[in-house]
């Protein structure tokens, strides 16, 4: 069942349509040669991932959607939890974010676009 969801294709790197091919060409967000580099078409189903121009400047709300939840789960932890000074949260914060950016330029994408295509199930 998790596996028909959009959860399992935003977690997996899957196709928000057949959940079985990859989106990325890499699985690696780290890769930092490729890890912006997409697949024009799903492998499997064919779906097409580039959509009209500009369609994917409308991650960006995703892409501060998990920033935020981020940031607070991280004042929560260092500021309230552990008492640590503003300051070191506001660093730490800063080089963190900096470190997950290819994380979260790839997460927003596939939230984006797993707005927009919902999962049909290919019947071999």
């Amino acid at each position: 069942m998790f596996k028909s969801s959009r959860l399992y294709s935003i977690l997996f790197n899957k196709c928000p349509k057949c959940h079985k091919g990859d989106f990325f060409i890499t699985n690696n967000a780290y890769n930092l040669k490729k890890f912006d580099k997409m697949h024009e078409h799903c492998p499997v189903c064919d779906e097409s991932y580039v959509r009209e121009t500009g369609f994917y400047i409308g991650a960006m709300y995703a892409s501060y959607g998990l920033t935020v939840v981020y940031g607070l789960a991280l004042f929560i932890a260092m500021v309230v939890l552990f008492k640590a000074d503003i300051l070191v949260f506001l660093i730490s914060f800063c080089i963190s974010l900096i470190m997950l950016l290819p994380w979260i330029y790839r997460k927003s994408r596939l939230i984006w676009i797993n707005l927009f295509v919902g999962y049909k199930k290919i019947i071999n």
